[in-house]
């Protein structure tokens, strides 16, 4: 049963180990969900030779680096990408136990990490935020505010309105100003479904994504990689700005606090 503030004792290497195993499925929404193939059958394949994948050959990260990166049947690439996303996820499951231990607060902010780590690589890679993750993420967002203690039933619908109503407003203002489509549908619809777990926090989760989007802008425009019009994953930065609400913000607003006070 989980209450609140409770801690189990549990090595954080298990903690690690358990994040690994839910990011390798993870891999497998990232590759599968865009192609609008199912991720529970068939099982683990090379998308090269299309040939199973060994057990010994599926440990999160060790088999990668067994393999040197390459498939064990035809030699084929494997993407770095697959043990960095196991690797993100252990490491924020870990931050997660060190803040929480085993309570409703681990979960709820575990299964809001386990949605943005898919729909980030999955934005990188394909420019496209999936509806298939984002719906069923505001749902378990409501639900999970029924349950945990972190915040309100009314936050959490306040928090979709806020989280899908700024970046919708937002994006008005950009289409009018550069005369063509500057927010996307799926950054609006993360953006609530980010919201019903944050609440009003949201808010600052997406001030920190453009903050953190800046630099980046900053040096493709001056490198001549980016100009007005064209198009950069979003999903990402929003899925940062959260983790670090999710990691930080206690002693962000501690820190924020401590500065105005100074005025």
């Amino acid at each position: 049963m989980f209450l609140r503030g409770s801690k189990l004792s549990l090595p954080l290497g298990i903690v690690f180990l358990f994040g690994t195993l839910l990011g390798s499925f993870l891999n497998v929404c990232i590759y599968r969900l865009p192609r609008k193939q199912s991720v529970v059958w068939p099982g683990s394949h090379c998308s090269t030779c299309k040939k199973p994948i060994r057990p010994w050959q599926n440990i999160p990260i060790l088999s990668y680096l067994l393999l040197r990166g390459r498939c064990g049947q035809c030699n084929a690439t494997i993407p770095i990408t697959y043990p960095l996303v196991e690797l993100i996820t252990g490491v924020l499951l870990v931050w997660i136990w060190q803040q929480h231990g085993m309570s409703w607060s681990f979960v709820h902010y575990s299964l809001l990490v386990l949605l943005l780590v898919p729909i980030s690589f999955i934005d990188l890679d394909t420019q496209l935020i999936l509806n298939v993750l984002t719906f069923p993420g505001m749902v378990l967002g409501l639900a999970m505010s029924v349950l945990a203690v972190d915040i309100s039933f009314g936050q959490a619908a306040a928090g979709l309105l806020l989280g899908g109503g700024s970046l919708y407003a937002i994006g008005l203002v950009g289409d009018l100003l550069f005369k063509q489509e500057s927010m996307g549908g799926g950054d609006i619809k993360l953006g609530a479904m980010i919201g019903t777990f944050l609440g009003p926090q949201v808010l600052i989760a997406l001030f920190l994504a453009f903050f953190l989007a800046l630099p980046i802008i900053a040096i493709g425009m001056g490198t001549n990689r980016l100009h007005l019009g064209s198009k950069l994953p979003f999903g990402p930065f929003i899925a940062l700005g959260t983790v670090v609400i999710i990691c930080f913000g206690p002693a962000l607003y501690s820190q924020y606090f401590r500065l105005v006070g100074q005025f």
